[in-house]
């Protein structure tokens, strides 16, 4: 299974009462698909608030976004917890939906080690048939899925790539001594080029939502050996990659996206509590990274 190299973990519409807004989310799926050239689409990702998703929620977006990709792109199933029987049931649920594969986190807060991650991410693996994406983030789960850890995952026949926010030495340790066809995503955007010259396949983005195209671009420059021009497209992307989620000050995600997008015209909606909507200097700045 390949995903492609831009993938987009898609934020959740929601209406002004935050319901999940239907004919938004098929206006943001075309939007991602035709106009941002996304490969892939993560839906109920940590981008799409899944931690104030409830499960009935989960399963008629993945129906839904497979059933309006009609095969344009590939869709992701975020189904991972810290709770390995709900995965496995959520994941079985993402099968029946259609969905190309899932992704799957970290367990957080209750911290395992090496071995307990291992033989999580095993029990899930072994119930489905889907192509899995591993989900290292260690700053929100703690924990880190090491590359000795990862690698060990990657033997298995339906683990096909992982998606990391460690070190780029991390990502350089796994693209090694990976088996042939396992890929290695960025999951940090500011990181997409410099990973990429170390092996990784691609990026698993947020500024793919307002940026998409451009950052689709500078990708083929790079793949196609035009170093000098890849680089300059990073260096006038990066303002928004770091913008995102500093602005001006850290700012949890999906506050700054799911704002700089109602100001392109796509009405997705505000964030579920505990999140809030942008102050107006935080406004302000999210609006002058806009292309």
């Amino acid at each position: 299974m390949d995903f492609g190299r831009l993938i987009t973990a898609m934020v959740t519409p929601f209406d002004d009462k935050g319901v999940i807004d239907w004919d938004q989310t098929a206006r943001l799926m075309d939007y991602l698909i035709e106009e941002q050239k996304s490969d892939s689409l993560v839906i109920c990702g940590t981008t799409g608030e899944s931690p104030t998703l409830s499960e009935e929620e989960k399963v008629a977006l993945f129906e839904f976004a497979v059933k309006h990709a009609k095969g344009r792109c590939k869709i992701i199933a975020g189904t991972g917890s810290n709770n390995t029987a709900e995965s496995i049931q959520l994941t079985a649920k993402a099968e029946k939906c259609g969905v190309d594969g899932v992704l799957l986190v970290v367990p957080y807060y209750n911290r395992p080690n090496q071995e307990g991650l291992y033989r999580h991410f095993e029990a899930i693996a072994r119930s489905t048939k889907l192509a899995i994406m591993l989900y290292n983030v260690p700053s929100r789960t703690v924990i880190s899925l090491s590359a000795e850890t990862t690698l060990r995952l990657a033997e298995l026949p339906n683990i096909v790539a992982t998606k990391e926010c460690a070190s780029l030495e991390q990502v350089a340790q796994i693209v090694s001594g990976a088996p042939e066809g396992f890929k290695v995503y960025s999951g940090d955007d500011s990181a997409t080029l410099p990973a990429m010259s170390v092996g990784a396949h691609g990026i698993v983005s947020v500024a793919s939502h307002i940026i998409g195209q451009q950052m689709k671009e500078m990708i083929e420059a790079f793949l196609n050996g035009r170093v000098a021009d890849s680089a300059k497209l990073h260096q006038q992307l990066l303002p928004v990659f770091k913008g995102l989620f500093d602005c001006p000050h850290p700012l949890p995600n999906p506050v700054a996206v799911k704002y700089a997008l109602h100001e392109s015209g796509l009405a997705v909606g505000s964030v579920r509590l505990p999140l809030i909507p942008p102050t107006e200097e935080e406004a302000a700045f999210i609006r002058n990274l806009l292309p």
